[in-house]
């Protein structure tokens, strides 16, 4: 039975012993509408380590003044069901207080072309409230590995940067991304659409699978490649693009053609929706 605390003295409790006894612990953060995507990392978790800690937390200060703090679906007793049913040993739910207990909180952000480019042009104070929980969250538990989805590609790359720069002693575990059977790649922000809208918002893997394909092929242009999947993309009459982009790992710079490993991602709104995904073009 997965345990469900809310306080990091109640976490440090369960804990302590573990550490004394260098059992090895895995983090699994999260904002909790948990889904299969989830369901992979905290099984990936739970076969590589001791002890699995799923952390629950609408982090606000990831969210701009006009995004969906509010409405973001919370929905604790279903993700207790799923931690428990994929081996999880505890579920760490703090409120916003316990992680945020300053009036005027401190921040950590990563510098840098990585975190300035794709989603940092329309959301700018995304990362810096990610790399500030993502801290909280090592500090607080203190895990062995830390696993995390290829679907938020840029924010693993960031993560990975603030881990090295900080000499912050945890193994990253990027897991990969899990689809629909119809390739819609698996989101909490799904839950956001209509029929329609998550209909239409297959032109995202339909996209990202040509692109693959004609990669393979022997493409290596940028522009046309970019070009392709754009069209594909406006085949859906209610898709607004925000950005689809092909760019050198793992510092994301600009490339004309790919020569090395490279990140093709994309953001669409579909309605007010805003969906990601990515491929890796080596």
């Amino acid at each position: 039975m997965v345990k469900c605390i809310t306080t990091i003295e109640q976490l440090h409790a369960e804990l302590n012993q573990a550490y004394l006894d260098h059992k090895t612990i895995g983090l699994v953060p999260t904002m909790g509408a948990l889904h299969q995507g989830h369901a992979s990392l905290i099984q990936a978790s739970s076969k590589e380590n001791d002890i699995t800690v799923v952390s629950v937390f609408v982090n606000p200060t990831q969210f701009g003044p006009n995004e969906d703090f509010d409405k973001y679906p919370r929905t604790l007793e279903a993700d207790l069901k799923l931690a428990a049913n994929n081996n999880a040993t505890i579920v760490f739910a703090p409120d916003i207080d316990t992680l945020y207990p300053s009036k005027d909180p401190s921040y950590l952000e990563v510098l840098g072309n990585v975190s300035e480019v794709l989603c940092a042009k329309s959301r700018p104070i995304h990362f810096r409230g990610v790399c500030t929980i993502v801290a909280k969250l090592f500090n607080v538990v203190r895990p062995t590995r830390a696993y995390f989805g290829q679907k938020d590609a840029q924010q693993v790359l960031i993560i990975k940067r603030m881990v090295k720069d900080f000499f912050i002693p945890v193994e990253l575990r990027v897991m990969p991304i899990i689809r629909e059977q119809d390739g819609l790649a698996l989101s909490s922000r799904n839950k956001y659409l209509t029929n329609e809208q998550r209909t239409q918002a297959l032109v995202l893997s339909q996209s990202l699978k040509h692109v693959a394909n004609r990669f393979a092929q022997g493409e290596r242009n940028v522009k046309t490649l970019v070009s392709e999947a754009r069209k594909i993309i406006e085949q859906s009459p209610i898709a607004k693009i925000d950005y689809v982009e092909i760019l050198a790992l793992d510092e994301l710079e600009a490339i004309d053609t790919i020569e090395n490993k490279a990140l093709m991602a994309l953001a669409v709104y579909f309605g007010s929706t805003r969906l990601i995904d990515n491929i890796i073009l080596e």
